[in-house]
């Protein structure tokens, strides 16, 4: 049979660990807060503060705050005088107080979170190390903190039970506090209260309007049925003679679910002459026991009373969430399991098994950067847009019409005859205007070279982004990035060497045929003169030139009594110009279907094929260290992992421990 010890026990030592993983919700984890889903309880009250003016000779208001006696409800719990006490905002950081009950023959003693080996035996040490762990986290200032401290006491004058203390809420910000503070509080408050398995624990001063209650106010819009709400009514002694605060304790100013309870608490004067606790609750029993207005209330009034109702409360509340905590739990460790698959497991220490994982580690990218260039992945169609489109229009802006300009084809022809002008036809001159055009090839060549290479290296660059298993390694990526790199450079050298070769082949060796058909050409044009009166031979001749006259005017056409014209007239060197103009088409053409193959052959097939293999050559014959380095993961990442694995690793502890409690369905 599981006892109330057991399953609070149990929830105080996952909220320790949730602590300590830094895990106390409210954030923007990955993963389901666990703290969020534990049952507990949160102590809530507000501090009313007033303005009273200073007199004539000061410098402004002095601000007086009237707190709710939060504080003093839970030394009363406790039955020890253990918190800060001051003006002003003295909780700064939320406080887990895990009570625990022991047979009384151990002596009581308190236990931190952050000193869990430690035991306090002297509670007003207890007291500094609150505020000095406050303030390890705040500074000396008033700011605060949503790091929660954690405090066990072991005592067999307490009940077994967690309450979390949360800053006094406020309406006015004191010196040294930024002006956001009051909404800084009301956030943090709200971030336990709002939980679906917190109980609410809110104090209002029996002494003023529980309609002005901070603390039944941020109840009611958080739970609005008051299910999850216990009204504590404080200060009951203090309020003026003739009135008393049944309507409220009796539900009737403000109804909850569950009953009100009264609590008088320790007055100033006693806690500064350091009154003892045992004392002040047998003085609180004897006051509601003596009470006319409270006497019929005595047995449900009290703090130990409180004590014993909220722990009686928290153990059905677990007993109550604990299926769904377990489910949420599984469905958390599924989810981390997955999330490390995906980050990867640890690397092994051995050299064998680093080398092994480098080269797994190649193959996958290897293969994805494989998929873009086959379509399976986009990117390389990229690279027949550089054919298709970027190598033709670089062809078609070529400066043909400035070379083969009839005042240029003048010039050259000229100045390859030289002091002897040619007899029949300028072949120096061809030759020279030839070579001169099919220069200009070589910048479109190498240009498309340029462009697929440029392709390639970010189809490499894509290709260890999209491989997760690269990820954790940020050398490895450098490393691979840069011998990728480096081989893409050699392939691309040796690609342009072979599409300049493409060029300087076309101008070592003209294509004789296509001249062989010019003096043909001439001859039929400059064939027997026809007859003078055969008008239609003269006719059809005059209506369709020749190709090659089509575009010289008529009146600079050959002859028919001298087909060759003039040598030097300007139809015979536009006829040079255009019969070189119609070759270059022709080479250009032939380039167009080369180039690509060239640069397909040396680039792009050597990519998919030798891309790795220098860096598996480098990569073979280096030391274990070495291949440390390059297994070197993000900082990052392995902190996330480790703490996804830490995380992990409570759960399933916290898990096996639920599992294993049963208790009294």
């Amino acid at each position: 049979m599981a006892t109330m010890e057991s399953l609070i026990g149990l929830i105080n030592r996952i909220q320790r660990a949730c602590t300590a993983l830094g895990d106390y919700g409210g954030g923007d984890s990955t993963f389901s807060s666990l703290w969020d889903a534990l049952p507990s309880v949160a102590v809530v009250g507000g501090q009313i503060a007033s303005v009273e003016a200073r007199n004539l000779n000061g410098v402004g208001d002095d601000i007086i705050y009237c707190s709710s006696g939060k504080s003093s409800v839970l030394e009363s719990i406790v039955g020890r005088d253990f918190l800060p006490r001051g003006s002003g905002i003295v909780t700064r950081r939320p406080l887990v107080l895990q009570l625990h009950q022991t047979d009384g023959r151990q002596e009581e003693y308190a236990e931190f979170g952050h000193f869990p080996r430690r035991r306090f035996t002297d509670f007003s040490l207890v007291r500094k190390e609150i505020q000095d762990e406050t303030d390890r986290i705040t500074g000396k200032t008033k700011q605060i903190s949503p790091i929660p401290i954690h405090l066990s006491i072991y005592s067999p004058k307490v009940v077994n039970l967690t309450l979390i203390d949360l800053p006094g809420l406020t309406k006015v910000a004191v010196e040294g506090q930024s002006e956001s503070i009051v909404e800084d509080i009301e956030n943090m408050v709200r971030l336990y209260v709002e939980k679906p398995n917190s109980i609410i624990l809110a104090i209002s001063p029996a002494n003023q309007d529980i309609a002005t209650s901070d603390a039944i106010k941020l109840a009611k819009e958080v739970d609005p049925t008051g299910e999850r709400t216990f009204g504590v009514l404080t200060k009951l002694d203090l309020m003026d003679k003739g009135t008393n605060a049944l309507d409220v304790l009796e539900g009737r100013a403000y109804r909850l679910q569950h009953p009100w309870v009264g609590i008088v608490n320790r007055s100033q004067a006693d806690i500064n002459k350091n009154t003892d606790m045992l004392y002040a609750r047998r003085r609180e029993r004897e006051y509601f026991a003596t009470s006319p207005d409270y006497g019929h209330l005595a047995n449900k009034m009290g703090s130990e009373y409180l004590a014993k109702l909220l722990s009686e409360h928290l153990e059905r509340v677990i007993k109550s969430k604990l299926p769904g905590i377990v489910s949420m739990i599984n469905k958390g460790i599924e989810e981390m399991e997955a999330e490390l698959d995906r980050l990867g497991r640890p690397i092994a220490v051995d050299a064998g098994a680093q080398l092994y994982t480098i080269l797994e580690l190649c193959r996958a990218f290897d293969k994805i950067f494989k998929e873009h260039l086959d379509g399976g992945r986009p990117g390389g169609d990229r690279i027949y847009g550089v054919f298709d489109n970027q190598l033709p229009a670089a062809l078609r802006k070529l400066p043909f019409d400035r070379h083969l300009s009839l005042q240029n084809v003048k010039k050259i022809v000229s100045e390859a005859d030289g002091y002897q002008p040619h007899l029949i036809a300028p072949e120096q001159g061809y030759r020279r205007l030839i070579e001169g055009s099919l220069n200009y090839f070589r910048g479109p060549a190498e240009a498309s070279v340029d462009a697929v290479h440029f392709v390639l290296k970010e189809l490499v660059r894509k290709s260890i982004g999209e491989t997760e298993e690269l990820r954790r390694f940020p050398t490895l990526q450098s490393a691979l990035a840069a011998s990728a790199g480096e081989a893409l450079e050699k392939f691309r050298d040796e690609s342009k060497k072979t599409v300049v070769r493409l060029v300087e082949m076309e101008s070592s060796y003209l294509t004789v045929d296509f001249f062989r058909k010019l003096p043909q050409e001439v001859e039929k044009v400059g064939g027997p003169a026809p007859p003078p009166g055969d008008r239609r031979t003269s006719s059809a001749d005059r209506k369709n030139p020749p190709p090659s006259d089509r575009g010289i005017p008529a009146a600079e056409r050959a002859s028919p009594v001298d087909p060759l014209g003039d040598r030097y007239a300007d139809n015979h060197f536009r006829r040079i110009g255009s019969n070189v103009s119609s070759y270059i088409g022709m080479v250009s053409d032939t380039l167009r279907s080369t180039i690509p193959k060239a640069v397909v052959f040396c680039q792009v097939k050597e990519a998919k094929q030798n891309l790795l293999n220098y860096f598996y050559t480098q990569i073979g014959k280096k030391e274990g260290k070495q291949l440390a380095e390059l297994l070197d993961e993000d900082p990052t990442l392995m902190s996330k992992r480790l703490d996804i694995a830490k995380r992990l690793d409570l759960y399933k502890v916290s898990r096996d421990e639920i599992e294993a409690v049963s208790w009294v369905r």
